[in-house]
């Protein structure tokens, strides 16, 4: 089997049932990787869900059952983040951090939700926005990334406290633009 000399170590860290933290090119071997195939792992050097490969210090989350993936960056950890379907935080600051969650929707498109700036990829729709949020104790800032599919409304959050965005902006804004709805 190819596989075999392929050390697998990393899988023991991945989610249950079609969810599965991928690494980026430069954490595996060449012409060697692994994403789902229904219910079975493939080994490829690209992830079987866009023509991109995983950017440098990032890794992707593919959801095959719920019908999302997006990138992360690699020294952050996965952690329970209440009502959300998926959440990674940096190691140090708690604030710093992207989620996803979904709630059920009668809409079939994005543009059901009025105008707003918007990029289309494989046919499927997606808003992007920049926000903050200030209290006389607290400031955040975070890019929302939001779609439907699958009879969903997907909401991806990644943001930072707002003395850590301007150094991180770049790199949250990379986690924002690579949500992708799946075909579930």
């Amino acid at each position: 089997m190819a596989i075999s000399s392929l050390s697998l170590s990393w899988v023991s860290t991945t989610l249950p049932d079609n969810k599965l933290n991928l690494l980026n090119h430069n954490e595996v071997p060449k012409a060697s990787g692994a994403y789902f195939s229904g219910k079975t792992i493939v080994c490829s050097s690209e992830t079987p869900y866009t023509e991109e490969r995983i950017p440098d210090k990032f890794r992707g989350y593919v959801d095959k059952e719920d019908g999302y993936s997006y990138y992360y960056p690699s020294d952050w950890r996965d952690f329970d983040f209440r009502a959300h379907d998926s959440a990674f935080k940096d190691r140090y600051m708690q604030l710093h951090n992207v989620r996803v969650r979904f709630i059920p929707t009668d809409k079939t498109d994005i543009h059901d939700l009025g105008p707003l700036e918007e990029k289309t990829i494989d046919g499927k729709n997606y808003y992007t926005f920049e926000y903050g949020l200030t209290s006389p104790n607290f400031a955040a800032t975070s890019f929302a990334t939001i779609a439907i599919g699958n009879g969903r409304y997907y909401t991806l959050i990644v943001g930072a406290n707002e003395r850590r965005w301007k150094r991180y902006r770049n790199q949250l804004k990379i986690v924002a633009d690579s949500f992708r709805i799946l075909d579930i």
